[in-house]
């Protein structure tokens, strides 16, 4: 736990939370009260903690089993009530109920997708990425980076029970492997970032369905190394979009049109190695990247007027730094 300076982006360490093997991707509840974080392996779980803001500690209140191997990715509904958990390696998401002290209750439900891709070594199973809540807090979308489809579903707020969506599984090209989605503030638009080709796929997103608009490059022309997408978040204006580059180990900036499309706006290095995730600070000022394999976060100035990121001179050390969340 670190706490940011909000003028130049400093940060402090403040707490270390135990309790947990192998941490990887947390989350919020909307009121801010618990946090949930999964532990990323053979046989996966995931955790609920209090979160005592006076002293910035946390505390483990329970533990549950992820459902399958490899938790990779956590989503809240808006209302606080349930959680997600997407299982890599499994193949499938399980839905939690959260008890008003924050723990998770019994697994409610677990969906298992079948199939495969066009990539033999990375495509051989499903392998479920992440599950996105819509803004109205019924539509839901899963991407399966192993089948190269995102699956849509309906999300029922009272009960958490989830069941087949108003459209059929919207596929993207063979081979591209989606994995994360991030909409757009106005709730509009949604935007995929492809790990296996490296491409970001812009979607209008409208009673309950995707439909694509654009699929743009996340690299810029020319580089031929090895790289794969990553993260990928809208600025809270909903002015600019960026994406992760693992590999070419960069963010990739766009310009997000009046019609959901991208405009390309450039490259900036995140002066570190792997940047699996980043973040954004709420007030848009900073951006934070989580540069897993050279072991510290980056923190960036964002010019909300370009997009632009400039190093802002603060950088904070953590082991494999692979998820960052805002309070």
């Amino acid at each position: 736990m670190f706490c940011m300076d909000s003028r130049t982006g400093a940060l402090s360490p403040v707490s270390v939370a135990k309790g947990i093997a192998n941490p990887s991707f947390v989350t919020v509840s909307p009121n801010g009260r618990f946090v949930y974080a999964v532990s990323e392996g053979h046989k996966g779980a995931v955790s609920a903690f209090r979160f005592d803001e006076s002293t910035g500690t946390l505390a483990l209140i329970n533990t549950q089993p992820s459902g399958g191997a490899s938790p990779c990715h956590l989503a809240v509904d808006h209302a606080g009530r349930h959680l997600l958990v997407s299982n890599y390696r499994g193949g499938n998401f399980r839905s939690f109920p959260i008890r008003p002290d924050g723990s998770l209750g019994d697994p409610a439900q677990t969906i298992q997708h079948a199939g495969q891709g066009a990539d033999p070594a990375r495509q051989e199973a499903p392998h479920v990425h992440s599950a996105n809540i819509a803004s109205n807090n019924r539509d839901l979308f899963v991407c399966d980076l192993g089948t190269d489809k995102i699956m849509a579903y309906h999300l029922d707020e009272a009960s958490g029970r989830i069941s087949e969506g108003r459209s059929a599984a919207i596929a993207v090209p063979p081979g591209s492997g989606p994995r994360h989605l991030a909409f757009h503030p106005n709730g509009r638009f949604a935007y995929v970032s492809q790990e296996l080709n490296s491409t970001i796929t812009a979607f209008s997103a409208e009673n309950g369905t995707l439909s694509a608009l654009q699929t743009v490059p996340a690299l810029p022309p020319g580089f031929e190394g090895k790289n794969s997408c990553a993260d990928i978040h809208t600025s809270p204006d909903g002015k600019f979009l960026y994406a992760s580059n693992r590999g070419h180990n960069s963010l990739a900036i766009f310009r997000i049109e009046d019609a959901g499309t991208l405009a390309p706006v450039g490259h900036v290095p995140v002066r570190g190695k792997t940047p699996r995730n980043f973040a954004i600070d709420p007030s848009g000022k900073f951006l934070l990247v989580a540069n897993q394999d050279s072991d510290a976060i980056q923190v960036f100035r964002r010019d909300p007027e370009t997009g632009w990121l400039a190093p802002a001179g603060q950088k904070a050390y953590v082991p494999m730094p692979v998820c960052i969340r805002f309070y």
